[in-house]
């Protein structure tokens, strides 16, 4: 048997074999480049919004998922024409450089693939010598067994320069001829397939004309070839070439920094946002912010979303132009503003689902002091009572303070953390009764995201049943799932990630609350909504901070959501600083943008019908008006009515009477609607129908069953009383104020032991007493006493 020969020789050969192939199978590096990339922002068609410069100051965007047809028939026509058949070297073209470099006497072509050309460009600069030429000759071949073709062509197109910091197709496309690669000509296609040969001729006045001429013949080798007929070519060597960078879009700075925070440097990132849309919104954005800069405010955002999807279609993180010392670079959408009046709606609506209120449930709405806070009406009026809906479509704060104080700070507060707004982190007691006026804050980002969860929980609604049936609909559980600005965190129904419980609140409650905002209704204001009116119906809020330092504007329909924020990024306050007038317009302006939506189905399922008093929209007493509404299950336990009385009166009906001083059989028996001292003053006043309590008939004396008819409007309980000042440094004096139900009463005022005197008619009492503590009390004709401790400050 004969055995392979092992001589010395024989062994030092298969060992450099042995090296050879250990040294070609790892070869190549991973990654092949290890440049840094420009993170770049695309809309959801993938045309690009905005990108930030490599960390070594390249424009190289990452690598496309495609390149077009016309550059690469360019390219490989003039760089490597067998580039699909070849296996990363063409020996062909190797022998016709190398006879046409001994002809020529020096180096005139080399014959590089592209496979080779990309090699080079992978590896740190080296000499150019036969040498090297060997290595990437090489390298090429391990190169082809390691990528497809298309996948080179793609690397290639990614890191070949393009003159200047401009480096890869992409980047050279939108440079030089502001466009995307997909739309590019035969000219442009041309000139960026002989650029990378010789980068420096893109520059004015560096050899143009050979650059021309460059093109030019690539042009005459494709009409020659039959890759374009004789008008393409007409019409590509009629195109100049550019004579200077464009400037890259620039639609969603604010955006680009957010992402590239949160690990998206170097990416693709394609986003949710259209272009065509994020662009006219920055143009109306920017024309409201124009009116509005002479009043010293500087700063806007928005955002846009769809409904169904949690998509943002439009983001706005801040007005570009206005300048570093108006903090242009600040992305307001994520930052906490104090919130307004802005959360109102939300407890209206948990309000609503937990059968707390109806619609028609009158809330008080007069001043009041509770535990120190004086909470007060945007425009100072208050109407006594006030229904809830009509609380909300005006955004009354007194009676939303009130709503709140019954609702529970706890409770809205842990209902608000469920609905998404992380920014409202400290205990409830921090935030007290500010709660639902400003006294927490929020981002435009969670606010706009609770807001379209209640549109897609009530625009996604299934009914399950008829109008009265035991059967409720259902929902999904993700229709609170957070807004997202990322194609690939779009939603998969596989899914079970979500920030809120399915059961916040239902359709029902929902529905209820925007049909009160669609009302578009605000004090003193009708004639400035007017040139708001529209044929869309849109339900909406606007909010003002405290010290007018932040104006909000939400707006939802079932298909989408604007949500706009005005102000000063360092929070400088302005008086002309108000939602209604700052931010409500922007807001609209931006649905204008939008296509006409219907509006959202009534959810019957959620709706039954629970029978209400007609005029307190509480349970009814035997003695109240009923009506029939239809409202959230949770409305079958509502408190019951406290406004309404039976009274009995004479037979003329004129006194009220009682069965120690008229007879039984004689007497009418009246349900009669009855406020507090304080609510029916504030509340004649724009009922004049209103009928006060009918006095008691002379000689009859009033039953256990009197209503108190005495109330102190100020001081309101635990309240700090503070001596005023005169414009002259004296002290001046401090006015206490009371109603009383009988306009020719009069009240005899006490304070201590002191006598202040007798009031008729306007019952005010101006004193000024030393610090301390005291006890106030007031009489009045019939002995009816009312006390109250009063302390007085230094």
């Amino acid at each position: 048997m004969a055995f392979l020969p092992r001589s010395p020789r024989w062994r030092v050969v298969s060992a450099l074999l042995l090296f050879f192939l250990l040294w070609y199978a790892f070869a190549l590096p991973r990654p092949l480049f290890e440049q840094p990339l420009s993170t770049i922002v695309e809309d959801a068609r993938g045309e690009l919004l905005d990108a930030r410069v490599a960390t070594d100051g390249q424009w190289r965007f990452p690598m496309p998922d495609s390149i077009p047809e016309k550059y690469v028939l360019a390219l490989t026509q003039f760089e490597d024409k067998r580039f699909f058949r070849h296996w990363g070297v063409d020996l062909r073209a190797l022998g016709r450089a190398f006879r046409q470099n001994i002809a020529a006497g020096h180096v005139v072509s080399g014959g590089s693939t592209i496979s080779m050309q990309l090699m080079r460009m992978s590896r740190a600069p080296r000499p150019r010598n036969l040498w090297q030429k060997l290595i990437e000759t090489i390298l090429a071949t391990r190169l082809e067994c390691s990528y497809s073709k298309d996948e080179i062509l793609r690397m290639y197109a990614t890191y070949a320069p393009f003159g200047g910091n401009v480096v890869g197709l992409e980047a050279a496309c939108w440079r030089y001829f502001g466009k995307r690669p997909a739309n590019i000509s035969w000219g442009e296609a041309a000139l960026l397939a002989v650029l990378p040969n010789s980068p420096g001729l893109v520059h004015p006045g560096r050899g143009r004309e050979r650059l021309l001429q460059k093109r030019n013949g690539l042009l005459d080798r494709l009409l020659e070839r039959g890759f374009i007929d004789s008008l393409e070519w007409d019409l590509a060597k009629a195109e100049p070439l550019p004579d200077r960078p464009h400037p890259l879009p620039h639609l969603a700075p604010h955006l680009l920094t957010e992402l590239t925070q949160k690990g998206g440097e170097g990416r693709r990132l394609r986003t949710t946002l259209q272009g065509d849309l994020q662009q006219r919104a920055l143009q109306r954005m920017s024309y409201r912010l124009a009116q509005l800069k002479g009043s010293g405010i500087n700063n806007m955002a928005a955002l846009i979303v769809e409904v169904a999807t949690g998509r943002v279609l439009a983001y706005i993180g801040n007005m570009p132009g206005t300048g570093a010392e108006h903090q242009e670079y600040v992305n307001i959408i994520p930052a906490p503003r104090s919130t307004g009046s802005i959360l109102k709606p939300f407890l209206y609506a948990l309000s609503l689902e937990e059968g707390l209120i109806t619609p028609r449930s009158l809330l008080p709405d007069y001043p009041v002091s509770i535990a120190g806070y004086r909470p007060d009406n945007y425009y100072a009026s208050y109407e006594g009572v006030v229904t809830a809906g009509h609380a909300l479509v005006r955004s009354l704060n007194i009676p939303m303070v009130q709503l709140l104080r019954r609702y529970g700070v706890e409770r809205f507060h842990q209902k608000l953390r469920q609905l998404g707004f992380s920014h409202i982190s400290r205990p409830p007691d921090d935030y007290g009764l500010t709660l639902i006026l400003g006294g927490a804050e929020v981002s435009l980002w969670d606010l706009c995201g609770a807001y379209t969860g209640m549109a897609r929980r009530l625009r996604f609604f299934v009914p399950q049943g008829r109008l009265g049936d035991k059967g409720r609909g259902s929902y999904h559980p993700r229709d609170w799932r957070s807004l997202h600005v990322l194609i690939e965190d779009d939603f998969s129904p596989s899914s079970d990630e979500g920030f809120a419980q399915p059961d916040v609140m239902g359709a029902g409650a929902i529905w209820w609350t925007f049909e009160a905002m669609q009302q578009l209704e605000r004090p003193n204001q009708r004639g400035e909504w007017q040139r708001f009116s529209s044929a869309r119906r849109i339900a909406w809020k606007t909010g003002t901070s405290f010290g007018f330092r932040d104006a909000w504007a939400v707006g939802v329909t079932p298909d989408y959501l604007v949500g706009v924020w005005v102000g000063n990024a360092d929070g400088e306050g302005r008086p002309g600083l108000v939602g209604v007038r700052a931010a409500g317009p922007a807001m609209f302006d931006l649905f204008d943008l939008l296509p006409a939506t219907d509006w959202f189905e009534e959810p019957v399922d959620e709706l039954l019908p629970v029978s209400v008093c007609g005029e307190s929209g509480y349970a009814p007493l035997a003695v109240c008006p009923k009506e029939t509404l239809y409202l959230p299950a949770a409305a079958a336990e509502l408190p019951p009515c406290t406004f309404h009385r039976l009274i009995h009166l004479d037979s003329t009906g004129r006194y009220r009477v009682n069965a120690a001083c008229a007879d039984v059989e004689s007497m009418q028996h009246r349900s009669w609607f009855v406020l507090l001292p304080a609510e029916e003053y504030y509340y004649q006043r724009g009922h004049p129908g209103y009928k006060k309590l009918p006095p008691y008939a002379p000689g009859c004396g009033s039953d256990e069953e009197e209503i108190f008819p005495m109330q102190l409007l100020y001081p309101q309980r635990k309240t700090t009383v503070h001596i005023p000042r005169e414009l002259d440094g004296s002290l001046g004096k401090v006015v206490f104020k009371a109603v009383h139900r009988s306009k020719d009463a009069a009240i005899h005022w006490f304070l201590g032991e002191r006598y202040l005197g007798t009031t008729r008619v306007l019952h005010q009492m101006a004193t000024a007493p030393a610090p301390g503590e005291y006890v106030l009390t007031l009489v009045d004709e019939k002995g009816f006493r009312l006390e109250r401790k009063v302390v007085v400050g230094e």
